[in-house]
């Protein structure tokens, strides 16, 4: 009984470290704190830059580990469509072996979405085999697909089952041939792409000259790399298609195997720290049961996942329409017209208002301050108009 005891404390131990691996250990993005623009991205290159290289036969193995959905089959982001998917595979039995493949739905291979050509084609090299870009795919739809980039298509040459589509890009910009997955998976690619031009940062000035397909979404620098049509759309997609569980938890599963992290799904707003504007994401609701005594407005805080730091109220004596929406990035000052007030007070006071006299108020919830302030103006803004007694 002794050695049953032991076997399963050892078990235990083993599945214990196999899950704290998997975690984003204390103090991993640190050195990239208060960074913005390319030196952040270059903070995040010496975090994420030294990883494990492993074999390209062992990602067979890996996908068991990395895509695979909850009912056991293989999680393919080409052929899936989330409840309903057209066909699905099974690990091991369904991979492909060498030769053609004449149909969609004959087998799943290893897609590298971010093409081989465009680095080179070197088998030598660790981009040949890092998995945070490598997922599999059916492999008639990874031979469609080709080295083409991704994009909008809005009239496709070839549909697939489930709806990803080849065609001209549609987008200013670029014209050429690109592939446009289902919406449910165009942050996850995005995503995966910021994680390539970071990761690989020593090398990707390199890179736009190796395809044509590759000169048209990368210039020959570190940073921003990207061309501005390109970097507009993968920003848009990752803005549309927010991090999900399927990427944390496969980050998490690659990160077990490689040592390293994508940075992007383990902090998205690093997305607009680095290519965009660096502001808080803006708070997800408005208050509440927004009223006013005299001259004491009351409220009952925002609720939900994603709390505001605190709310700015706006006065007029003269109506709502000449209350003027705040600015992100622009914080207002407390004055006669305008209060802040830190979230969890509940109430501003607005004192030496002219008795007899209609005031009219709005307020909007904000998260971050000084020059990352951002106001909530979108939606239903809380508003009332209160006569000064």
């Amino acid at each position: 009984m002794k050695k049953h005891k032991n076997l399963i404390s050892l078990l235990f131990i083993f599945l214990l470290s196999f899950y704290l691996q998997g975690q984003i250990p204390s103090g991993y993005y640190d050195d990239a704190s208060g960074k913005t623009g390319s030196e952040l991205k270059t903070a995040l290159y010496n975090i994420i830059k030294d990883h494990t290289v492993i074999t390209y036969n062992s990602i067979w193995t890996h996908f068991q580990n990395t895509d695979k959905k909850p009912n056991g089959k293989v999680w393919d982001m080409y052929s899936d469509i989330p409840g309903s998917p057209p066909y699905q595979y099974e690990f091991i039995l369904n991979q492909c072996t060498e030769g053609s493949v004449p149909f969609e739905n004959s087998c799943y291979n290893r897609e590298h979405t971010f093409p081989r050509s465009w680095y080179g084609s070197q088998e030598d090299v660790p981009m040949y085999t890092d998995l945070f870009h490598i997922y599999p795919a059916d492999a008639w739809v990874n031979e469609l697909r080709s080295n083409y980039p991704y994009g909008v298509v809005n009239s496709p040459v070839t549909t697939t089952l489930n709806g990803s589509k080849l065609g001209n890009n549609s987008t200013a910009g670029y014209s050429g041939l690109v592939f446009e997955p289902i919406d449910e998976y165009k942050g996850d690619f995005a995503r995966t792409y910021f994680y390539m031009v970071t990761r690989y940062e020593d090398l990707v000035a390199g890179w736009h000259s190796n395809s044509p397909q590759c000169a048209a979404v990368l210039q020959s620098n570190t940073f921003p790399v990207f061309k501005d049509w390109y970097l507009d759309l993968l920003l848009q997609w990752h803005t549309d298609d927010p991090v999900s569980q399927k990427e944390i938890g496969r980050n998490n599963a690659v990160y077990a195997i490689q040592g390293n992290r994508n940075p992007y799904i383990d902090h998205p707003e690093y997305v607009n720290c680095v290519w965009a504007d660096c502001l808080e994401d803006e708070p997800a609701y408005h208050v509440t049961d927004f009223s006013a005594h005299t001259i004491t407005l009351n409220w009952e805080d925002a609720v939900g996942t994603l709390l505001p730091d605190g709310y700015l109220i706006r006065m007029s004596d003269t109506g709502f329409e000449s209350i003027i929406d705040p600015v992100d990035g622009t914080p207002v000052n407390n004055d006669f017209w305008n209060r802040n007030i830190a979230y969890g007070v509940q109430h501003a006071v607005f004192g030496g208002l002219t008795p007899n006299t209609t005031y009219y108020f709005k307020i909007y919830s904000y998260r971050g301050s000084g020059s990352t302030i951002d106001y909530k103006t979108d939606g239903s803004v809380q508003q009332l108009s209160i006569m000064a007694k």
